[in-house]
């Protein structure tokens, strides 16, 4: 069987904890080739973002064409685009690449330090990558800066605002609620329906990445032909085993990473 190639079109991040760099890990962890076209260079570590410098439009354009010129994808995950011509030039791409199996998490702030985003970008990112995604993967915030909509406060909200993504052009829509009191769920709205995904809330500090990690994860499920619905709930299991992991990393003195290897490095012990 020949292996999923997937492809991370992302910012970089040289902690190692988000961005492509987090991306390369999920992917190879759940036993895909992972490859990245980056979108902007960041200094950023466990405390913060501090400099965000943002690749030529036609720079980030180039790595993915080539990519799709040669080796081919199966899936691509779409992660930080600092700016609105970058996510034009993103979409222009992948459309020509008739790309498929393309899932979006919308970075549009950073938890800490300088703003990773342009202001105008959830208006580029609604008009020329939402119809081209078959999952968006934004967090309570990005989801009301994408809907216009107040931040969510329950579940109620949290399924209106996926739906209103769906209805603005992307396939699928799946709001996170970690940020909410409780455990967290999740509301994923697809095919005309919707569905809470509950999960387990997992006691640490070291959740930098976690965004990243869990759509590079559904990326992969899909890529190796797992249904969207079972493909979201695999992804959040072995997320929450990543985060609870990650506890033995000791990696920084903010929000370090999950562990993307527990399983594999859980194996070779």
């Amino acid at each position: 069987m020949a292996v999923a190639k997937l492809l991370s079109v992302a910012g970089s991040d040289p902690s190692g904890g988000a961005g492509v760099q987090a991306d390369l890990k999920t992917f190879s962890a759940l036993r895909c080739y992972g490859m990245a076209a980056v979108t902007a260079l960041t200094a950023q570590n466990t405390t913060g973002v501090t400099r965000v410098m943002a690749v030529p439009p036609d720079m980030v354009a180039a790595q993915i064409d080539a990519i799709f010129a040669d080796i081919g994808v199966d899936a691509v995950k779409i992660g930080m685009l600092a700016e609105p011509a970058i996510a034009e030039a993103v979409a222009d791409s992948l459309r020509r690449a008739n790309a498929r199996n393309i899932v979006l998490d919308p970075v549009l702030a950073a938890t800490k330090g300088v703003a990773v985003s342009d202001d105008e970008l959830p208006c580029a990112i609604l008009r020329h990558l939402l119809p081209l995604v078959d999952l968006i993967t934004p967090n309570l915030a990005e989801a009301a800066m994408l809907t216009g909509m107040a931040l969510a406060r329950d579940v109620d909200d949290m399924a209106a605002q996926a739906r209103a993504l769906v209805e603005s052009g992307a396939r699928a829509a799946l709001v996170k609620g970690g940020h909410l009191d409780g455990e967290p769920v999740d509301a994923l709205y697809a095919n005309g329906a919707l569905t809470l995904l509950s999960g387990r809330r997992v006691a640490t500090r070291h959740t930098h990445g976690t965004g990243c990690a869990l759509a590079s994860a559904i990326t992969a499920k899909l890529a190796r032909g797992i249904a969207l619905n079972e493909a979201v709930a695999q992804a959040k299991t072995w997320l929450e085993q990543a985060l609870a992991a990650g506890e033995a990393l000791h990696l920084g003195a903010g929000a370090g990473p999950p562990n993307h290897f527990w399983e594999l490095w859980r194996e070779s012990e």
